[in-house]
């Protein structure tokens, strides 16, 4: 959102918007996923680690980064061609994030207890789904929007 529109317009001109959307999440979920485990190191340091089963648990941050990298691009996409408007993507951001965060709630809350990994397995499936649905969709809608 925070791009102007000659840069809009420069991309528009040389590259394909596949590869903007796609780069887009992808710089955003190693954006997000280097500054999840810089903070579960220091709170680890500062804190203690409460975690029983770190490997889950860094799946889960794993996966929950690039999930909401995917739903915050695709919705920043479309608030930009709506005029900028921050207010239109916390308002369309709210229902698509919030399956994403009741089930990395649960599954961060299984790694901490130390619960077994086919407990988590379903969790885990409802997670890879959502985080290759989301990016489908970006990837499908994307260039209708980068064509306005």
């Amino acid at each position: 959102m925070a791009e102007s529109r000659g840069l809009q317009l420069f991309y528009y001109s040389f590259l394909n918007p596949y590869a903007v959307i796609l780069g887009k999440i992808i710089y955003n979920g190693l954006m997000l996923f280097l500054f999840g485990i810089i903070t579960f190191f220091i709170y680890g340091i500062l804190l203690g680690n409460p975690v029983q089963d770190i490997g889950m648990f860094i799946l889960t941050v794993l996966l929950g980064c690039f999930g909401i990298s995917s739903v915050l691009t695709m919705i920043s996409a479309i608030a930009s061609r709506a005029g900028h408007q921050s207010s239109l993507m916390a308002i369309l951001g709210f229902p698509v994030l919030l399956p994403l965060l009741i089930v990395l709630i649960h599954l961060s809350k299984n790694a901490i207890d130390g619960i077994d990994f086919s407990v988590n397995l379903k969790y885990l499936t409802m997670l890879t789904a959502l985080n290759l649905l989301v990016p489908s969709l970006a990837y499908i809608l994307f260039p209708y929007l980068w064509r306005e």
